[in-house]
C-alpha cells in the first residue's frame, strides 16, 4: 500500500473532499447523536497506551450507517425524493436508510433476505420503511432491490460505494479530532469501505493542516478479507467465499470509490481471527459494559491480537470505532460461548466410559472439586464408535482460564478418565 502522504489529499480523493465532509456534518447537525469517546483503562493496561472508544453503537438506529444514508438522501432533488428510495440489507444499512427516510419524509422500500434476524426486521419496520423479504442472502436481496429501482424509478441507496455516503461516514473522523485532538491512531472495521474511506479522508486532510501524522488502520475478519489481496494487486479482487460471525463487515468485494481512497490514504488493513472477534465482544461486555456486534468489535480484536505492534505502530493515543451494536440475541449467545472457549473459560470435553451406575456422579464430583461449573451434559449410548456397554458423555463447563482448564483435565486424567477437548 502506498504510504506517501506528499501528494495533495484533495487530488487523491477528488470525489470526496474535506469540504464535502464538513458540509455533511452541517446536514447531520440535530439529526444524529454526537457519540461519546470513552477512555478504556482496561485496554490501556493491555496495550501499554491510552485507548479510547468512539461509541457509534450508541448512535441512532444502532450504528454509524444513518450518517451516510441521511446525507445521501438529503442531497437528492425534490423530484428524486418524490420517487422514493430503495435499499437492500440484512441489518445496519436497512435501519439507517429507514430512519433517514422517516426524518426526510421519503418513502423507503428495504429488501431483506428471508432469514434476516427478527429484531433487525422489526427495527427496520418500526422506522416506517416498507420491508420486502426476498432471497436467501443479501446478494439476492440486493439484485432484487436494483431491479426494483430500474423498474420503478426509486433511487437506490448504496451502502458504501457513493461519495455522499462516504462523506456522511467521514463525519465520525471530524468528531474524533474534536473530542480527542491528541489522537495519533484510529482503528475501525472495514467491509465495503465506506466508513474507513470517509474517516481517512477527513482525518488525513485535517492532520495535514495541523502538520501532524495520524495513522488510520482498517480491520477485516480473516475469513472475509477482500482488501489485503486487492491492495496487493492494486485492483479490486472479489472473494470466492465469505464466512464470518462479523456480518456487518462480511463483504466479498471492495467498493470502487472506497478502494481508491483507502489505497491512497489508509496506512494499513489488518485481519483478525473469528476467536479474536468473539473475545473482543466479551471484553467489551465485561470491561466496558458495551453491547457491540462482532463487526463493531473488530478494532478491539485488533488490539487484543497485538496487530498494531505487528505492523510497527507505536501509538500513544488510540481511538477504536465501535461501529455498531445491532446484534441478534441468538448470535450473541453463540459468540459469547465461542469467546469464552477461545479464552479457555468455557471447556467442553468428551469422555468414553463404561455404562454403569455412579460413573456420571463420580465425574461430576471431580469437576466440582476442581472448582469448575458444569453447564450442560449430553449422554448417548448410540454411535458408530461405541461398543455394547459403553457410553459417550459430553460435558460443558465454565472455568477460570487456560491454567484452570488444564487443572480440571488433569484431575479427570488422574482419576483414570481420558477426556478429549471439543472445540
Amino acid at each position: 500500500m502506498s504510504t506517501d502522504q506528499t501528494m495533495s489529499t484533495t487530488a487523491l480523493t477528488s470525489k470526496v473532499t474535506l469540504a464535502d465532509i464538513e458540509s455533511a456534518a452541517k446536514l447531520l447537525d440535530g439529526v444524529i447523536v454526537k457519540t461519546p469517546v470513552d477512555h478504556s483503562r482496561a485496554l490501556g493496561r493491555l496495550t501499554g497506551s491510552s485507548v479510547y472508544l468512539k461509541c457509534e453503537n450508541l448512535q441512532r438506529a444502532g450504528s454509524f450507517k444513518v450518517r451516510g444514508a441521511y446525507v445521501r438522501m438529503a442531497r437528492l432533488s425534490d423530484e428524486e425524493k418524490a420517487c422514493g428510495v430503495v435499499a437492500a440489507s440484512a441489518g445496519n444499512h436497512a435501519q439507517g436508510v429507514a430512519l433517514a427516510a422517516s426524518k426526510l419524509g421519503i418513502k423507503a422500500r428495504i429488501y431483506m433476505p428471508l432469514g434476516v434476524a427478527l429484531p433487525k426486521l422489526a427495527a427496520t419496520k418500526d422506522h416506517g420503511a416498507e420491508v420486502v423479504l426476498h432471497g436467501e442472502n443479501v446478494d439476492e436481496a440486493l439484485a432484487e432491490a436494483q431491479r426494483y429501482a430500474e423498474e420503478s424509478g426509486a433511487i437506490f441507496i448504496h451502502p458504501f460505494d457513493n461519495p455522499d455516503v462516504i462523506a456522511g461516514q467521514g463525519t465520525i473522523g471530524l468528531e474524533i479530532l474534536e473530542q480527542l485532538p491528541e489522537v495519533d491512531t484510529i482503528v475501525m472495521g472495514v467491509g465495503g469501505g465506506g466508513l474507513l474511506s470517509g474517516v481517512a479522508t477527513a482525518v488525513k486532510a485535517r492532520a495535514k493542516q495541523m502538520g501532524r501524522d495520524i495513522k488510520v488502520i482498517g480491520v477485516q475478519a480473516e475469513n472475509a478479507a477482500a482488501y489485503p489481496p486487492s491492495l496487493a494487486a492494486d485492483a479490486v479482487v472479489p472473494l470466492d467465499r465469505v464466512s464470518t460471525i462479523a456480518d456487518g463487515i462480511a463483504v466479498g468485494k471492495p467498493g470502487a470509490l472506497p478502494f481508491k481512497i483507502i489505497r491512497e490514504l489508509v496506512d494499513e488493513v489488518v485481519t483478525v481471527s473469528e476467536d479474536g472477534l468473539a473475545q473482543a465482544l466479551i471484553f467489551l461486555l465485561e470491561r466496558s459494559k458495551m453491547v457491540v456486534e462482532p463487526a463493531g468489535a473488530s478494532g478491539v480484536a485488533a488490539l487484543l491480537e497485538n496487530k498494531l505492534k505487528e505492523i510497527g505502530i507505536e501509538s500513544k493515543n488510540t481511538v477504536v470505532v465501535l461501529s455498531g451494536g445491532n446484534i441478534d440475541p441468538m448470535l450473541m449467545l453463540k459468540v459469547i460461548q465461542r469467546g469464552l472457549s477461545a479464552a479457555s473459560r468455557f471447556l467442553t470435553v468428551k469422555i468414553m466410559l463404561h455404562d454403569r451406575a455412579g460413573e456420571l456422579a463420580t465425574i461430576s464430583r471431580i469437576i466440582a472439586e476442581a472448582d469448575a461449573n458444569v453447564t450442560g451434559v449430553d449422554h448417548t449410548r448410540i454411535g458408530g464408535s461405541l461398543s455394547m456397554g459403553d457410553v459417550s458423555i459430553t460435558i460443558d463447563m465454565e472455568t477460570k482460564g487456560e491454567e484452570h482448564s488444564e487443572e480440571v483435565l488433569n484431575a479427570l486424567r488422574s482419576a483414570g478418565y481420558q477426556p478429549i477437548t471439543v472445540n
